[in-house]
């Protein structure tokens, strides 16, 4: 049976606030104390100091964190290695690029065996946008384009950063030409949460955070809002900040 798929908006900037809820509440779906996670930073070119923050962020204390090398590989066995984790957080970064990687590696046969086997699949910013056929990229460039040839486990596209400034109206635009078909967008720190390829709700972790189904009817763009769960403070947020 297919795992949940939780993707947020953004990728590093979440990934760098460490007590975050949207972090425990993705642990919290594996229904495991001391979750095997796996983080793929590939979409960086596998960059030392995002590897790092995972590692901050994900740390021994609340799970057992592990990373995979796609330009400089370790492992013999990436499939044995991949196949043995219940959540895989995908990084932020250049998803055309990744996704490239992925494929000439094998790597995109073994994330949907991981995903059909029940394992835990997210990420945010490019690292959402893999899962579905296609979605809003900065890929080739400064100027945003659509990306056509997504994983596709999940059907339809998606616009992550729909908050930050151009995202909105080329997601729009592309959904009007038929460039991309029908999907979802969200804020960056929103999260859309699919079990299987279902969608069945979303959840964020500051206020006014909005997520949205997207299609075109008539001629027109039309946006469902979806239901935003906010999710309460981590239990391992530590102290409050000093009163100024």
């Amino acid at each position: 049976m297919a795992g949940q798929i939780l993707v947020s908006g953004a990728g590093r900037a979440l990934m760098e606030k460490r007590h975050d809820p949207l972090h425990a509440y993705t642990l919290s779906l594996t229904g495991k104390e001391d979750p095997r996670v796996l983080f793929l930073g590939t979409a960086t070119g596998d960059d030392p100091y995002y590897v790092l923050t995972f590692y901050e962020t994900y740390s021994s204390d609340r799970c057992r964190p592990s990373h995979l090398r796609l330009f400089h590989i370790t492992e013999t066995d990436l499939p044995a290695f991949i196949l043995r984790h219940d959540v895989i957080h995908v990084g932020g970064g250049n998803t055309a690029n990744m996704l490239d990687v992925w494929r000439r590696q094998g790597v995109d046969k073994v994330l949907r065996e991981a995903w059909e086997g029940g394992a835990v699949m997210t990420g945010g910013s490019a690292g959402a946008i893999c899962w579905f056929e296609g979605g809003t990229t900065d890929s080739y460039g400064p100027e945003l384009q659509p990306l056509r040839d997504g994983l596709g486990f999940l059907p339809g596209s998606l616009c992550p950063h729909y908050d930050a400034a151009g995202r909105q109206p080329l997601y729009h635009e592309a959904l009007l030409s038929g460039a991309l078909p029908a999907g979802y967008a969200m804020d960056n720190f929103a999260m859309l949460q699919f079990d299987g390829t279902s969608l069945v709700g979303a959840v964020a972790s500051q206020e006014g955070q909005e997520a949205f189904t997207v299609r075109v009817e008539d001629g027109k763009v039309v946006e469902e809002p979806v239901a935003v769960k906010l999710l309460a403070p981590s239990a391992d947020a530590g102290p409050p900040p000093p009163s100024s």
